[in-house]
């Protein structure tokens, strides 16, 4: 058995991964969807990772799964705990020194969305739409439910660079969606590339993967996991 500390995107709390998470433990697993202090304005990476290492407490086993703005959190959480894998879900890949506000000019996130909003033909207000960029694969109750659940997020966070000078020595797996209309895969495919050293894995799917097929995740965070944890295997080059 083992236990899924599950790191959310901006502005969510624990009821992003409840799908997820249902999976996860009929499966036989521990799971921790940790609930961040998002709506704080006083809180920064710093209180964000107090609030994970507290929510794991003496469990073992752990597999971290960091989704989008998550993927700043889920390293740091790993440089405090021992963790047997480290799975960054279509994350936003953070680089020492470099602050989350940064992070979207720094990687040419705006150049990148510009391109896929050509290639699909969408008009601004289309790329606007939490409707075409992040619920396009979510039924209208879950939709409506997404939305009761959403919360309010600071910007607090996004205004220091990542602390760490190298990545923590944690096995690291990257998972895209290849129907992800918010980071466009081939934009996530370069960056995981250049900054991990590794070739992520990738499922269908939009951005928020959790809700739309969780079962189908819950398969592939299984594969992962019994690759990197149940078979030896070197343990990717991490350039940074």
């Amino acid at each position: 058995m083992a236990t899924y500390v599950l790191i959310p995107p901006a502005g969510s709390g624990p009821w992003y991964w409840h799908l997820l998470a249902a999976q996860l433990r009929e499966r036989g697993h521990d799971v921790v969807a940790v609930d961040l202090p998002c709506a704080d304005e006083s809180a920064g990476l710093a209180e964000y990772t107090d609030a994970a290492v507290r929510a794991v407490g003496d469990r073992t086993d752990l597999v971290v799964v960091a989704q989008s703005f998550g993927a700043f959190t889920g390293p740091l959480v790993c440089d405090r705990v021992h963790a047997d894998l480290l799975v960054l879900l279509t994350p936003m890949v953070p680089c020492p020194g470099e602050s989350p506000g940064e992070w979207w000019s720094g990687t040419g996130y705006a150049q990148a969305r510009r391109i896929q909003a050509e290639r699909e033909g969408w008009t601004p207000e289309q790329d606007e739409d939490p409707n075409v960029v992040f619920f396009h694969e979510l039924p209208p109750r879950l939709v409506e439910e997404a939305t009761a659940n959403a919360r309010d997020q600071s910007g607090t966070p996004f205004e220091k660079p990542w602390p760490l000078a190298a990545w923590p020595d944690v096995p690291t797996r990257a998972l895209l969606c290849r129907g992800d209309r918010f980071f466009p895969v081939d934009f996530l495919r370069k960056l995981v590339s250049d900054r991990l050293g590794i070739t992520p894995d990738e499922m269908d799917g939009g951005h928020p993967v959790a809700l739309s097929r969780p079962r189908e995740l819950a398969v592939r965070l299984e594969e992962i996991r019994r690759e990197v944890c149940e078979v030896a295997r070197p343990t990717p080059d991490r350039r940074r």
